[in-house]
C-alpha cells in the first residue's frame, strides 16, 4: 500500500483509531493499527479485543493494499512532520513515512495475526449525536473505575415508555439520564471507558446505535466504535429514588462549584464537606486537623425544616454539580442520613443521587 494525504487529516484518523489501542497487550499485533487502502479511502482499525474503533479518511491512493503498523509511533511520526502532504508506504515488512524532508522507517506487524473485525456498517437507531454525547458525559461521572467490580464500571442502557435511560453507579452515587423520544432497541451494560471515547472517535451530529446483547455499536460518517457488553445484573436502583423530598435547596451552580473548589484546598476525599442549610441558603465548611479549615455562606432558596445539616464526599459532590447543566442546582433531601438528589431546573432529564457521610 502507498498513500498521500494532508498531515493533519492522517494525524486525526490515526488518533481516533488509537483510542482503542491499549497501553499493554499480550498480543504485540494489538499495539498496531490495521490500515487498508481501497479506492480513494484509507480505513484504519484499532482494537484491544474489548473495544474497537474503525474510522476512515479520503487519501490519494498510489497503491492499494493493507498493513498493520505500530499505532502510537505512527501517529506521533505523522504529527511531527512539517505541515503539508505526507506519504506512507508499506512493502516487504517495512513502512516508510515521508514528509517535506523528514523520513521515518518502521517495521510492520503481522497482518495475518490481526483479529478479524466485523464490518463497521450497522443498522441501528439514529440519534442526536450531541445529545447522546452529553448524556454519556453526565452518567459516566458516577461509574466505578474498580476493575474488581466490573458491573459497576458500566453504563446501563434500558428502554423506557418515553425513550431510553442511561444509568451508572459506583455504590456511593448514582447518575440517571433520560433521553425522551429516543427509541433505541435492546438494552445492555456498556463499559464507561468505551463510551467516554465516543466524542473523540466517531462522534458526529447523527449517530447510529445498535445494542445486540453482546456488543454496543455506535457508528457515524466518521466510522464505528464497538464495545463488548458487560455480563451480569445491574443493581436495582429504582428503590433509591423516592417520589418526593420534604427539603429542597436551590443555589447558583457556578457559586457552588467555586465554593467546592475552595473547599478542595483543605479537604481530601476522606474529609467530608459539611452543609448547614437554612432559609437563607447554605453554610459550607470543611476542617482538617493537620491543615486548617475553610467556611463560607452561599445564598439560596430553601424550603423544608428549620435547619438541616448533612455532609458529603467533596469530590463526589463537585462531580455531581459539574454534571448538571443550567445556572442553578437543586439539592433535595430527606434528612442528614439518607441519600440526597442533585438536579437542575433547566435539566429535568438528569439526576445525581449521592450518599451522605456520617458526621
Amino acid at each position: 500500500m502507498r498513500i498521500r494525504a494532508e498531515r493533519d487529516d492522517l494525524g486525526d484518523v490515526f488518533s481516533r483509531a488509537n483510542r482503542a489501542v491499549g497501553t499493554r497487550s499480550a498480543l504485540p499485533v494489538l499495539q498496531g493499527l490495521k490500515c487498508e487502502v481501497t479506492g480513494s479511502s484509507l480505513r484504519v482499525t484499532g482494537t484491544d479485543l474489548e473495544m474497537t474503533v474503525q474510522t476512515q479518511t479520503e487519501v490519494e491512493t498510489l497503491e492499494e493494499g493493507a498493513a498493520v503498523i505500530p499505532g502510537k509511533i505512527l501517529e506521533q511520526a505523522v504529527r511531527k512532520m512539517p505541515a503539508g502532504q505526507v506519504t506512507i508506504g508499506a512493502e516487504d515488512g517495512d513502512v516508510e513515512i515521508l514528509g517535506s524532508g523528514p523520513r521515518f522507517s518502521l517495521k510492520q506487524l503481522g497482518l495475518d495475526d490481526f483479529p478479524e473485525i466485523s464490518e463497521s456498517t450497522v443498522s441501528g437507531t439514529e440519534v442526536d449525536g450531541e445529545a447522546l454525547a452529553g448524556a454519556i458525559a453526565q452518567v459516566t461521572t458516577a461509574a466505578s473505575t474498580d476493575a474488581a467490580r466490573p458491573i459497576l464500571t458500566g453504563v446501563l442502557f434500558e428502554s423506557t415508555e418515553d425513550g431510553v435511560r442511561l444509568v451508572s453507579t459506583d455504590s456511593y452515587r448514582l447518575a440517571v439520564r433520560d433521553l425522551p423520544g429516543v427509541g433505541i432497541e435492546g438494552s445492555g451494560l456498556i463499559p464507561a471507558r468505551g463510551l467516554r471515547e465516543l466524542p473523540r472517535t466517531v462522534g458526529s451530529s447523527k449517530v447510529q446505535v445498535s445494542l445486540d446483547g453482546r456488543e454496543g455499536v455506535f457508528s457515524s460518517d466518521r466510522g464505528a466504535l464497538r464495545r463488548r457488553m458487560i455480563e451480569g445484573t445491574f443493581p436495582k436502583y429504582q428503590s433509591l429514588l423516592p417520589d418526593s423530598y420534604p427539603n429542597e435547596l436551590t443555589v447558583s451552580r457556578e457559586g457552588l462549584l467555586e465554593a467546592l473548589g475552595r473547599v478542595a484546598l483543605v479537604a481530601e476525599d476522606h474529609i467530608p464537606v459539611r452543609l448547614k442549610i437554612n432559609t437563607g441558603g447554605v453554610e459550607i465548611a470543611v476542617s482538617r486537623q493537620d491543615v486548617g479549615a475553610e467556611k463560607e455562606f452561599l445564598e439560596g432558596e430553601y424550603s423544608g425544616t428549620d435547619e438541616l445539616e448533612i455532609a458529603f464526599n467533596p469530590r463526589y459532590l463537585a462531580d455531581g454539580v459539574s454534571a448538571i447543566t443550567g445556572d442553578t442546582v437543586r439539592l433535595q433531601l430527606i434528612d442528614g442520613l439518607k441519600p440526597s438528589v442533585l438536579d437542575g431546573a433547566d435539566d429535568a432529564g438528569f439526576l445525581y443521587l449521592l450518599m451522605p457521610v456520617r458526621i
